[in-house]
């Protein structure tokens, strides 16, 4: 009967730990530099990048088109962006601010496939040393390590603002959208995706549903979560925006993203097994997350939230 038993009892034993891990080392958000050596780690690591590649963010599958590469989504989004907020617009030659650039994959398609100058930005010194590597000679990308909530550009400084995922990790949403539309020019083109939750306001979370929305703030350095209204209601009211705020809510397509990234140990397993043993428990460690960010984004508490302004 032990002998049955004993498989069954490793299996457990295993998730044991792994739940144990993953409570103790919850990656809180105590200030911005929390979240720089969160960052430095898993840049350092090299895990999220063998597994996500460049893009350090959700894919966009097409309706009805699920089953496409996981890879080639991230690519597709960052297009499918562009063209939404209508970016393509501008001339090439244009000055593009990434913020949150991570290490570089959109900076390097707007630089190669629009022809923009491109700056990026991030707080993980990790991360930048990370993109000029992957840079080639000669493209329009450089990558500086800045806080988002104090840029050091001048005022009207680009004709186009960028960022994708980073809005979640700013404790203060507004002076996020007062940095990014005040170092846009007049007439500029801002182009945003987020993280959002429903308006909990409106619709007050369940007992259960609060214990998600903790976990998801603890485990990936989240200060708070707002909603699309009202992050829409932050860029429509800022002095440095037109008033015409456009957003919408890509979780249909953006949501096969979190299934993916769990495939993709599957799909390419000695992406995780060169990077030694270690390598195997980090990623496992990210699995009850990704779970719980799929539930979430799949039950409408949390939404993608795109938004398009003009300065």
């Amino acid at each position: 009967m032990f002998e049955l038993l004993f498989p069954f009892f490793l299996i457990v034993l295993f998730f044991l730990v792994i739940a144990i891990v993953w409570r103790n080392n919850a990656r809180k958000y105590i200030s911005s530099s929390t979240v720089a050596s969160a960052y430095d780690a898993w840049t350092q690591d090299k895990l999220l990048e063998r597994l996500w590649g460049e893009h350090i963010h959700l894919g966009f599958y097409p309706s009805g088109k699920k089953h496409i590469d996981f890879r080639k989504a991230k690519v597709q989004f960052v297009h499918e962006l562009v063209k939404w907020s209508s970016l393509d617009k501008l001339p090439r030659g244009s000055r593009v601010l990434d913020v949150g650039c991570g290490i570089g994959g959109s900076s390097r398609i707007l630089a190669e496939y629009y022809g923009f100058n491109v700056t990026g930005i991030t707080i993980s010194p990790a991360q930048v040393k990370r993109a000029r590597e992957l840079t080639p000679d000669g493209l329009n990308c450089n990558f500086q390590v800045m806080d988002a909530l104090d840029l050091k550009f001048e005022d009207g400084s680009f004709d186009a603002v960028w960022s994708v995922e980073a809005g979640a990790h700013m404790n203060d949403k507004t002076r996020f959208a007062d940095e990014m539309l005040r170092t846009l020019r007049p007439g500029g083109y801002l182009a945003l995706a987020d993280w959002n939750s429903r308006d909990l306001e409106t619709n007050p979370p369940s007992f259960f549903e609060n214990l998600v929305l903790k976990q998801l703030l603890e485990q990936w350095v989240h200060p708070n979560f707002i909603s699309i209204k009202d992050f829409s209601i932050i860029l429509r009211t800022n002095e440095n925006s037109s008033g015409k705020v456009i957003s919408e809510n890509w979780n249909s397509y953006t949501n096969p993203s979190w299934y993916d990234s769990i495939f993709e140990g599957i799909r390419r397993p000695f992406s995780i097994l060169s990077l030694g043993p270690l390598a195997i428990l980090k990623s496992m460690r990210e699995i009850p997350t990704i779970l719980l960010m799929n539930w979430a984004f799949g039950k409408g508490l949390m939404e993608f939230g795109v938004y398009k302004c003009r300065g």
